[in-house]
């Protein structure tokens, strides 16, 4: 009998040990607003998801302001199919890093979103992505400036006539301390010494838990750079916060390649049932539908060419492991 790796026989074991829990609302993370149209495809009618919303995430940057007719196709369609989405408010992209956002450019963007027709009453917005990199914020990181922002863009959003939830920007948590990024702890530390009152602004924490290291780790492991982060930085929150936040993970997700993908069904089947079920967890939106071509074709769930990828298969295939015996042929699209 061939033997087994250790780590695959410790997860096989813990998916038996522990009772089946309901998967938490998973959805996935598009980079563009033409992207809605595919998103069903990846619940098919007889998945878990079949009948629940679906979240997505997505950017809206600066360059998005003149694209209206594309932008409220994606808030229709995303009616039409019960689908929630989470806008991630982004800059422009310029010298190889994500220019610093102004107040004007949050009026601009907040005031483009409220003109559209969403699909909820219920506004889900990002400010701002991983600022603990230099690159997302202009070549340097700054947390006091991003404080100002944040408590800014919050503030405003509350005050529109339309009802906002205002997410903070997720950070990388494996980051290092160093001239190009910084340990994520130490970011949100100085942003509450600039500003204490920008914690008690956020209606919900947003977490970019990846697998680490390499996108590559069992989703067992637990500690800051696993799956699992979002349980540390919930627990650290509490010492700022009078309440506690609920959490959305917007970015989460493994790597294809020789150590990961023959295991993903279990990877994803072991996330739905024992980590992204956390009662804590509102939504999951793994990264990313289609990431090709480019810096992202490992995380993608869509080629070029629109076929299904290792990841796309694995994952409606651990949607449909919880179904149960009702479910039928939940995989219709990777047969």
């Amino acid at each position: 009998m061939k033997r087994l790796p250790v780590f695959l026989l410790v997860l096989a074991l813990l998916l038996l040990v522990h009772p089946r829990a309901t998967a938490a609302t998973v959805g996935i993370h598009l980079l563009h607003p033409q992207e809605i149209d595919q998103v069903r495809q990846l619940f098919p009618d007889t998945s878990v998801q079949a009948t629940e919303p679906v979240y997505v995430t997505i950017p809206y940057s600066l360059t998005d302001l003149s694209l209206r007719q594309e932008w409220q196709h994606f808030f229709t369609t995303a009616r039409a199919n019960n689908i929630i989405p989470i806008v991630r408010l982004m800059t422009q992209f310029q010298d190889d890093v994500w220019t610093v956002p102004t107040r004007q450019d949050v009026v601009q963007l907040l005031e483009s979103l409220d003109q559209y027709d969403w699909p909820q009453a219920e506004r889900r917005i990002i400010i701002f992505n991983e600022p603990n990199h230099a690159a997302e914020w202009g070549g340097t990181v700054s947390p006091t400036e991003y404080a100002d922002i944040f408590s800014f863009a919050a503030s405003w959003a509350h005050t529109q006539s339309h009802i906002y939830q205002v997410l903070p920007a997720a950070l990388d948590l494996s980051a290092p301390q160093s001239n190009e990024s910084w340990d994520a702890y130490a970011f949100w530390s100085s942003v509450y010494r600039e500003d204490p009152e920008a914690f008690d602004q956020m209606d919900a924490w947003n977490s970019h838990s990846y697998p680490n290291p390499e996108f590559s780790a069992a989703p067992y492991r637990t500690g800051r750079t696993s799956m699992q982060g979002f349980k540390q930085e919930l627990a650290w929150l509490e010492q700022w916060r009078s309440e506690p936040l609920q959490v959305y993970i917007t970015e989460t997700g493994w790597q294809a390649n020789r150590a990961t993908s023959r295991y993903l069904q279990q990877y994803y089947t072991y996330a739905l049932q024992h980590i992204w079920s956390d009662d804590r967890v509102i939504a999951v939106t793994p990264f990313v539908l289609k990431g090709t071509p480019g810096p992202f074709s490992q995380f993608s769930f869509l080629t070029a060419d629109d076929k299904p990828t290792v990841h796309f298969v694995a994952f409606q295939k651990a949607l449909a492991s919880l179904c149960g015996a009702n479910c039928g042929q939940a995989i219709s699209l990777v047969q």
